[in-house]
């Protein structure tokens, strides 16, 4: 680990440099990376000088114990070097998880499709609760939200619903959600008080602006309606809204949230594209499961996840083991508890595999 510091250091220098050339100044884009990897790389360097500054402290209190005559000042030199082994192992903790990969995605904005499951009416209506939960949480951080997609039932629940958030750090603290969600509750038509159980899935998508991927026009099928409304004065009498089926996959992406057809077609090609960098994502997951699967789970969207008990007040996260008393304020947005446990069982995870 110490050679590899070493040469991350080097790297960190010759940045730093870099960036302060006049001529690379001049160049924006390549500026712009090598500030980024300045920044990228500035913890970690701080953190290796930090370490070879207490080794060297260790080295020279070793020397003045082995000179040192006096029996109290020895005793005072090696508590000394009691504390800077401590503070060694401290470090070398924390560098372990410095040189951790960071996840490319981690500042990205995101896409959150929510899908009512097994359960008919009940599951479309715990669906209308993630939505608004997620929309809440997103406050909390925030973070905007822009409508993309909304099916509902004439109840108001969720058929299948998308929206775009934007935020730094949106995709590191919401990209556990994706999974099959499960509801117990007692609905309000049953009269027998009896419990039902529902499902809801949702996919949380790294938005991406610029993606590699075969997407040639020829793949796509592109067909325009009238979007669905409350009817009245709402009712869209132009075919504005947009359906995109990618035929190669056969995923599809439908938009009608805006009442112009140039703009459903490119909030569509946006989720379409993110669509298809997470379709190709979880081929690649799939096939190097062995060695990416985590605590956290595979991230496969049929995993079920999480357990939402309303008459026992609690909600179960099924891949870290982990039981919260605290149901409705979870629901009224308040996730931060969940989303740091869940970081921390993917750190473990990571730190684990480096062994």
């Amino acid at each position: 680990m110490f050679e590899k510091l070493g040469k991350i250091e080097e790297r960190f220098i010759e940045v730093e440099g870099l960036i302060s050339n006049a001529e690379i100044i001049a160049q924006r884009e390549i500026y712009q990376k090598l500030t980024k990897e300045h920044f990228d790389l500035s913890d970690l360097v701080e953190k290796y000088r930090e370490l070879k500054t207490l080794k060297l402290q260790v080295s020279e209190s070793n020397e003045s114990i082995l000179l040192e005559t006096d029996a109290e000042m020895k005793e005072l030199l090696e508590l000394e070097l009691s504390e800077l082994s401590e503070k060694i192992t401290t470090c070398q903790e924390e560098l372990k998880i410095l040189m951790i990969p960071k996840d490319p995605d981690d500042d990205k904005n995101v896409i959150v499709e929510v899908r009512a499951g097994a359960g008919g009416d009940e599951a479309a209506l715990f669906g209308s609760m993630l939505v608004r939960m997620y929309k809440m949480y997103a406050a909390t951080q925030k973070w905007k939200v822009e409508s993309m997609m909304d099916s509902l039932t004439d109840l108001g629940g969720v058929k299948e619903v998308s929206f775009l958030i934007k935020g730094v750090g949106a995709y590191a603290k919401l990209k556990y959600e994706s999974g099959v969600h499960r509801v117990q509750r007692i609905p309000s038509t049953e009269s027998q008080g009896r419990i039902h159980t529902s499902t809801v899935t949702v996919a949380v998508l790294a938005e991406v602006e610029h993606i590699e991927v075969d997407m040639s026009e020829k793949d796509l099928k592109i067909d325009t309606y009238r979007s669905g409304g409350a009817g009245g004065q709402h009712v869209n009498k132009t075919e504005s809204a947009i359906r995109i089926t990618h035929l190669p996959t056969g995923l599809v992406v439908t938009c009608e949230d805006e009442r112009s057809q140039v703009k459903n077609k490119d909030k569509a090609m946006k989720v379409l594209k993110s669509r298809l960098f997470d379709h190709f994502q979880q081929i690649a997951s799939r096939e190097y499961s062995d060695v990416r699967k985590s605590q956290v789970g595979s991230g496969d969207r049929s995993e079920r996840i999480r357990t939402y008990n309303f008459p026992q007040g609690r909600i179960s996260d099924h891949r870290i083991g982990l039981t919260l008393y605290s149901l409705e304020a979870f629901m009224n947005g308040e996730l931060g508890n969940m989303v740091e446990a869940l970081a921390i069982a993917d750190l473990n995870a990571k730190l684990l595999s480096q062994t």
